[in-house]
């Protein structure tokens, strides 16, 4: 999947990047982890990754000094602009290839972001971000955990371990969205030689991973 196509498919059906929010099962977890999200963010001036139509921001808007919100879908943007706390600003950038902006944040969060990062350009994508942003940053990872019945069902996996999923537009095309779904060791052996303070808090819906870059 080109990263373009996942940009695509949030521009043409805007309530994807939230509509598995409200799905009943996932209310105490989701919960949970609004609280986790919270509690670590505190007091943090943060640079938000694909931040969608603002769901994440909100809660971490509630505690930290700052948010810059970015995502590539400008459609997006102007959602989540909506209703949003004085101490958040917003701009349209790629998370594959963010600005320069050393000592600017002291801590990066991408809440289900990590799923469509190819397992072959993870690393490479944590990386970019320790040359952007320095090290000692606190990065913030949550996601959607498998859990059959409730998540949408893997269509294939391809060559390189990731999966594939089929969403269907509000116009009735359907379009192969690449989501993967990783254990904890395999994120541990990911970033190990990339970051430090690894901790990941897994519920039965989501995961959330803790770490600090090098």
């Amino acid at each position: 999947m080109k990263h373009e196509t996942l940009a695509n498919f949030y521009a043409l059906d805007a309530g994807a990047a939230d509509r598995d929010y409200l799905q009943p099962e996932r209310r105490d977890d989701l919960a949970a982890m609004q609280r986790r999200v919270a509690d670590l963010l505190e007091g943090h001036t943060v640079l938000e990754l694909a931040c969608g139509n603002g769901y994440w921001t909100r809660v971490i808007a509630a505690t930290a000094d700052s948010v810059h919100a970015t995502d590539i879908n400008e459609s997006l943007l102007a959602n989540a602009r909506a209703d949003m706390p004085e101490n958040v600003t917003f701009a349209v950038a790629d998370a594959f290839d963010l600005p320069a902006a050393e000592g600017e944040y002291t801590a990066v969060f991408a809440g289900g972001w990590w799923s469509h990062v190819k397992r072959e350009e993870q690393e490479r994508f944590v990386a970019q971000l320790r040359a952007k942003l320095g090290k000692d940053v606190l990065l913030v990872l949550l996601d959607e955990a498998y859990v059959d019945g409730s998540s949408t069902v893997v269509a294939r996996t391809d060559a390189e371990g990731n999966t594939h999923h089929f969403r269907t537009l509000p116009s009735g095309e359907r379009l192969e969205i690449m989501r993967n779904y990783p254990t904890d060791s395999y994120m541990r052996k990911k970033l190990t030689s990339l970051t430090k303070e690894i901790r990941i808090h897994r519920l039965e819906h989501y995961w959330l991973l803790k770490c600090r870059l090098k």
